[in-house]
């Protein structure tokens, strides 16, 4: 895209933020509220997963092996699938001791990350960099201070440099974000439990009532625990939830919201400085509407944010998520 088309995508965002600032009020978020439980999972320590024993760990279509020690050096990113992206800039394959992890530990080599954290493949690079400036200056934190991803990320953006910053976003914005989510709607999920700090489906397969709440699990967790980008959730959303979040996301509602498109594009999938929101981590979406309604977030464009989520109560948000889910990214 030339220069001029980015400034128009830059200017047409800028003047939906402006009518959305205006239309909606805000509703403060009552205090007597907690974030869920089943979007804000905490760490499970007691959790143990699979022991080292030497051998080399193997992936689906891939030649590479390494082992559990390996794969659990946060200063190195596993390459599965090379063919799939270029090489790793050394920030996202290595990170740079004592402080910075490197980036495709958590987020993999291509970006996908999980439930846990951000699908960074294919954001705008300007965002990616403002949220690290976000991270750094207090701006963006979490409205569960316990958790540890975020808090992670919270710890090595200060160390990180700008040069560091912008290697990372520009190899991640290049990225090409892939359809990894399949969204069933359901009365009932597979029973599950905390692997670490994501949720996963007990081994008996027994399943239990959802409820309001989504229930997003890896489909092979010794998979995605090997950090493969190529591993795919499943995410059990309430019957309905579908047809209300497609709703809500094109249409808005009387006194509830305004539609996404004129701000994160016609498709969904960003525009200008703002993010694609389509295809990806329902869970990761719900929190991110939740700490912008509850303040966590503070950074460029949260005041649009925070008015725009201002009336939606969390059964609202979760059908806004699982539709834009179950959309191809």
């Amino acid at each position: 895209m030339n220069r001029f088309g980015s400034a128009m995508k830059i200017a047409s965002a800028s003047v939906a933020a402006a009518i959305v600032c205006v239309a909606l009020p805000i509703t403060t978020a009552t205090a007597a509220e907690s974030p869920p439980r089943w979007a804000y999972p905490e760490n499970n320590r007691s959790y143990k997963p699979p022991a080292d024993d030497g051998n080399l760990v193997r992936v689906p279509d891939s030649t590479a092996g390494y082992t559990w020690t390996q794969l659990r050096d946060r200063f190195s990113a596993p390459v599965w699938h090379p063919g799939d992206h270029g090489p790793l800039p050394d920030i996202v394959a290595s990170g740079r001791k004592p402080d910075v992890f490197a980036c495709g530990f958590c987020h993999r080599a291509d970006g996908p990350g999980g439930p846990e954290n951000a699908d960074l493949a294919g954001l705008p690079k300007s965002y990616i960099v403002q949220q690290m400036a976000d991270y750094k200056n207090g701006a963006r934190g979490t409205a569960a201070p316990g958790r540890s991803p975020p808090n992670l990320m919270i710890g090595l953006s200060k160390p990180m440099t700008d040069a560091e910053v912008q290697a990372a976003a520009a190899y991640f914005s290049d990225l090409k974000p892939r359809k990894r989510i399949t969204v069933v709607e359901s009365d009932t999920a597979p029973k599950s439990y905390i692997a670490g700090v994501l949720w996963a489906a007990a081994e008996d397969n027994e399943r239990e009532p959802l409820g309001e709440r989504i229930v997003e699990i890896p489909d092979e967790l010794q998979r995605f625990e090997s950090r493969d980008p190529r591993s795919t959730f499943t995410a059990y959303v309430p019957v309905g939830s579908l047809a209300k979040g497609e709703a809500l996301v094109t249409k808005g509602g009387p006194g509830k919201t305004v539609a996404c498109a004129p701000c994160h594009g016609a498709d969904l999938k960003g525009l200008g400085p703002l993010p694609s929101i389509a295809g990806r981590s329902p869970s990761y979406m719900f929190r991110q509407l939740y700490d912008f309604k509850h303040g966590a977030r503070a950074g460029e464009w949260s005041p649009l944010m925070a008015q725009v989520v201002s009336n939606l109560d969390q059964e609202d948000m979760l059908a806004i998520v699982a539709y834009l889910a179950s959309l191809h990214p």
